[in-house]
């Protein structure tokens, strides 16, 4: 904190600091209160608004305050009551054996803290009330402060997109599994002819999707070239000087990677190669068109809700055609899994699913967008797949791989001697763990978010590309541009947390403030960064919130679980009272599932069917679902034709 503290003050570090300011055009530092004061962005953050984080950084990073404050929450009403009540209770009885042998201060320091978990309870102790209920209290408290932020992220998500403003994504819908061409007609005109007959008031355009593999190689190498350009002209100009005004041409080699082949006026070479690829890209855009029509289009509407009512609608008798889902935002869709078919997505989803925890190769070529959800979902500024790997894989490796691989390592021989022994021993391994995890805890939060805050790293990228490989704007744009909070690495950290904190709450609660720190500074330090720093990569309105919501109530049952095992160890006669808890969040989650979750899957006509500022201008949004590599300046409607549907537009925008 003091390191940025004094880099962010310093003028020429703004562009680090303060990327999503600047980008936004607003003054990077507010009323100079870094100046005077180098703290002064911890009441800035503490002060900001739910509304102030949904206009610097969009709803679903609200959502994500609002999954840090649930959590947060949660560990402070639980540390509450059991802190003052359980720590009491375990250090003043004496299950804890102290080793007279050891003379290691390591080993008393841990003996000491286990005197402070339930590890210190002697067996069927009434002690173990206690910490049976507050078995409860935490099940309790969790599932109260999730049913309440489930309802306000619900809120959040209705009020985001009720709002007057126009988006693109409201009025369009994508279209898979069309069936094939009848005879006589082409593909736009058998998708024109389909909706137009079903929404004859409401229908503006289809837009069919191509196959763009070729066309976006061209597209991709033509700007390759620019930029490469604009970096050899600046060079130039940067040659000019007083002495030598007509400066020096950049030169290069024209073989691999530069260092080959014959050498050339990178200038003129560029320019060149640039009239060339731009008649390339032309011709093939025509033939892309054309010719590589794919199974799936993306058809638009005049009103957002006949787009809501056609995402939630049986199209087709027979459900493996025309099927119609939401379209999200342009940025999102993955163009080239459109052309899945219907029993093929679904053996994929299904192998995903026996896989649990879907596999990623199998899962990425499914998906229809970026996003968290199946293939039917849309989100993420990383992978619905890298995300639920991700949980799963730390829980795996760090939580369980740790209690049962440390446990091991140190009874192997007790274990080889006796295997019935096995469950009590790992159960009974528990609290003495517990030492492990306070630090992993402390570590997360203060290396990580201490790296997180005063973003070292990117800084001295950012200040070695300005001063070695920078030579135009956007150059040095693309060295400090800072990407979004990237939820698909993030969440599943913060899960990990979430379960660590959970399993121990009760065993040791000294683990509970620690879980806080973590939290309540992730809230500080990610608060400031959301307004400052980050700038979202696409916006989904909540839809990752359902997930996190049943993530939590995951590593919920896990704690209740593990509790009902350790009772059981320890040999308490009234266990099966814990039965009930996870019995109870399944419950839960079923509930949730069904009274909210389908709000998030498709938006709500009521919601749909608020007003709107101003008439949506529709070719405007037809144009921006338009490929990069497809929307070129010189390219016209007509060369369009046969994959973009002309129907009905001037009628359409009256």
């Amino acid at each position: 904190m003091l390191l940025f503290a004094w880099l962010s003050a310093l003028p020429g570090n703004n562009v680090v600091y303060c990327p999503n300011r600047i980008l936004k055009g607003m003054d990077p530092v507010r009323s100079g209160s870094r100046i005077r004061n180098p703290f002064a962005w911890i009441w800035e953050a503490l002060s900001s608004s739910e509304k102030d984080v949904i206009a610097m950084s969009g709803v679903d990073t609200a959502v994500y305050f609002v999954f840090l404050s649930t959590v947060l929450g949660i560990l402070v009403l639980s540390g509450i009551i059991l802190l003052p009540v359980l720590l009491p209770i375990a250090i003043t009885d004496n299950g804890v054996k102290t080793n007279s042998n050891t003379a290691s201060n390591a080993t008393t320091t841990i003996n000491e803290l286990d005197k402070l978990s339930m590890g210190n309870i002697t067996e069927k102790s009434p002690r173990l009330w206690a910490f049976l209920a507050a078995t409860y209290w935490v099940s309790f408290v969790t599932l109260y402060l999730l049913w309440k932020s489930y309802k306000h992220v619900a809120w959040l998500r209705s009020e985001a997109l009720r709002s007057p403003e126009v988006k693109a994504e409201q009025f369009a819908v994508v279209v898979r599994d069309i069936p094939p061409v009848p005879q006589g007609q082409t593909r736009k005109e058998q998708v024109d002819s389909y909706f137009r007959a079903i929404y004859p008031d409401t229908y503006y355009r289809s837009m069919i999707v191509t196959d763009n593999k070729v066309v976006n190689k061209i597209w991709d190498e033509l700007e390759g070239y620019k930029k490469k350009l604009a970096r050899a002209e600046a060079v130039y100009e940067g040659s000019k000087t007083t002495a030598k005004p007509e400066g020096t041409r950049p030169t290069n080699k024209t073989g691999f990677l530069g260092l080959v082949g014959e050498k050339v006026d990178t200038i003129e070479y560029c320019n060149e190669k640039i009239n060339e690829l731009t008649a390339k890209l032309e011709t093939e855009q025509k033939v892309t068109l054309k010719e590589k029509q794919q199974n799936a289009a993306l058809v638009f509407f005049t009103s957002r809700v006949a787009a809501a009512s056609a995402a939630q609608s049986l199209h087709a008798q027979i459900v493996n055609t025309w099927t119609v889902f939401d379209a999200p935002e342009p940025r999102q869709l993955l163009w080239s899994n459109l052309k899945i078919k219907f029993f093929e997505r679904e053996v994929r989803h299904f192998h995903n699913s026996e896989e649990s925890g879907e596999n990623s190769s199998f899962h990425k070529a499914n998906r229809a967008y970026k996003g968290f959800e199946d293939s039917f979902g849309s989100l993420s500024p990383s992978t619905c797949t890298d995300f639920i790997l991700g949980i799963a894989a730390q829980v795996l490796n760090v939580f369980i791989g740790v209690t049962l691989g440390g446990t091991l390592f140190k009874t192997f021989k007790t274990i080889q001697k006796n295997p019935d022994t096995l469950v009590t021993v790992l159960a009974t391994s528990l609290p003495s763990n517990a030492t492990f995890f306070l630090t992993f805890v402390a570590l997360k939060f203060f290396v990580g978010y201490g790296l997180e805050l005063s973003r070292i790293v990117p800084l001295i990228i950012y200040h070695l590309k300005r001063k070695y490989v920078c030579k135009t704007e956007e150059e040095v744009k693309d060295a400090w541009y800072p990407g979004d909070l990237g939820y698909g690495t993030r969440v599943p950290g913060d899960m990990l947390i979430v379960t660590i904190v959970f399993c121990y709450s009760v065993i040791a609660p000294l683990i509970i403030p620690f879980g806080v720190i973590y939290f309540g500074l992730g809230w500080l330090i990610l608060r400031n960064q959301a307004l400052k720093v980050y700038v979202p990569s696409y916006e989904s309105y909540g839809r990752m919130w359902p997930h996190m919501n049943n993530r939590i109530i995951a590593s919920l049952i896990l704690y209740q679980l593990t509790m009902c095992g350790y009772f059981g160890v320890q040999k308490f006669y009234y266990t099966p009272l814990l039965i009930p808890l996870p019995i109870l969040s399944i419950i839960f989650g079923f509930v949730c599932a069904k009274k909210f979750y389908p709000a998030f899957q498709h938006p709500a006509l009521e919601v749909a069917a608020h007003s709107m500022k101003e008439h949506p201008n529709m070719e405007q949004i037809f144009r921006s679902f338009l490929p990069p590599s497809l929307s070129a300046d010189k390219i016209d409607d007509d060369q369009f034709e046969d994959a973009l549907s002309q129907v009905s537009r001037s009628a359409s925008i009256v």
